[in-house]
C-alpha cells in the first residue's frame, strides 16, 4: 500500500475572511463614531431673501418657525415655553453645536426674537438666522 504524503497541492486553499471583516467592522465603528448627527426641524419654510445672505454648513440645531408662528423642532411642534429645556439639554450633551433659526418671510419677528432669547438663556450664543440669497 502506498503512503499518501500531505502535500501542499492537497490541501484545501480556502481564502480566511477573518482578516476582511474585522477590517469592515472597524471602519463601521470608524463612520458611526465621526458622523455628526444633525436634528432638522422636520418642516419646509419659504425663507426670506438677503442680499448679504452666506451660505454656511454650521449649524447643527435647526429650529424652525412657520408663519403661522409655530415653533418646530426635530420634526415635531413645540411650545415656545419648551424651547430653553430643549436646547439645555442639547446643549450639555453637545456644547459645541450651534443653532440655526429657519423663520418664514410671513412670520412674526417677536416671535423670532423670544425664539432666540430662549436659546441664549440656554447657554448657547453661536445663533445664525437663514435666508435665500437675493435671485434664488
Amino acid at each position: 500500500m502506498p503512503s499518501r504524503r500531505h502535500t501542499p497541492e492537497a490541501e484545501d486553499t480556502g481564502i480566511d475572511l477573518a482578516p476582511m471583516l474585522d477590517f469592515t467592522v472597524n471602519l463601521l465603528i470608524f463612520f458611526i463614531i465621526t458622523t455628526s448627527f444633525i436634528k432638522e426641524a422636520g418642516i419646509t419654510v419659504f425663507k426670506p431673501e438677503a442680499e448679504t445672505a452666506e451660505n454656511r454648513e454650521s449649524g447643527n440645531l435647526l429650529i424652525a418657525i412657520r408663519e403661522n408662528g409655530d415653533i418646530w423642532m426635530d420634526r415635531r411642534r413645540i411650545d415656545l415655553r419648551d424651547v430653553r429645556p430643549q436646547m439645555e439639554r442639547l446643549h450639555i450633551e453637545r456644547p459645541d453645536d450651534t443653532v440655526v433659526i429657519i423663520a418664514d418671510r410671513e412670520s412674526n419677528a417677536g416671535i423670532l426674537a423670544e425664539v432666540m432669547d430662549e436659546v441664549r438663556l440656554a447657554g448657547i450664543q453661536t445663533i445664525s438666522i437663514a435666508a435665500d440669497p437675493t435671485g434664488s
